[in-house]
């Protein structure tokens, strides 16, 4: 019986999937650069688990899995700034800004694609107050965490912003903040 992560009392990550996603892991931070693996920073961001009776304690997991997150996003950094050379690192991270900037300064409710009437998006006055935090980070440096960007959670609101592309826009302000750490 695995022992990796406390039990949740009720429903809880299968334990099997993540312990054969952290075998995958394991063995792709551990690989030679160039060789082909399965996980990134990127992939451990949208890693999702079944849910299952007394499986591990979903806190725990998630909390490992942002450690883990960041540990690959350094790794790919450092690997990079090899291969490539700091900056064009840089050059390349401060574009995919400037493409994130551009999105969250639109006019609000006009940020995102809305969902129809009768289907549940996020609430735009959420999703739009997160992206004024996103654009002030970017143009005056005012603070905001990946922390804040991981738990950051919207109510449902009919004709909603789409989840999908704002979920996208926020794995990507993540992956710029882990790129120039």
């Amino acid at each position: 019986m695995s022992t990796t992560f406390p039990r949740a009392r009720k429903l809880g990550y299968d334990v099997a999937q993540v312990e054969d996603f952290l075998e995958d892991a394991r063995r792709a931070y551990h690989a030679q650069p160039g060789e082909t693996t399965l996980v990134s920073a990127e992939s451990i961001r949208q890693q999702a688990f079944v849910m299952k009776r007394h499986g591990y304690a979903p806190s725990h997991v998630d909390a490992a899995l942002e450690r883990l997150e960041d540990a690959f996003a350094t790794k790919e950094r450092d690997i990079a700034f090899r291969v490539v050379g700091d900056e064009a690192w840089y050059t390349e991270a401060r574009s995919m800004a400037q493409v994130i900037l551009d999105r969250v300064v639109r006019p609000r409710g006009r940020r995102f694609k809305r969902v129809g009437w009768f289907t549940l998006g996020y609430s735009v006055r959420d999703v739009d107050r997160l992206a004024d935090r996103i654009s002030a980070y970017f143009q005056a440096g005012r603070p905001l965490s990946i922390e804040e960007l991981r738990t950051a959670a919207f109510t449902a609101q009919r004709g909603g912003y789409h989840e999908a592309q704002v979920d996208l826009v926020i794995d990507s302000v993540i992956e710029v903040m882990l790129a120039v750490r």
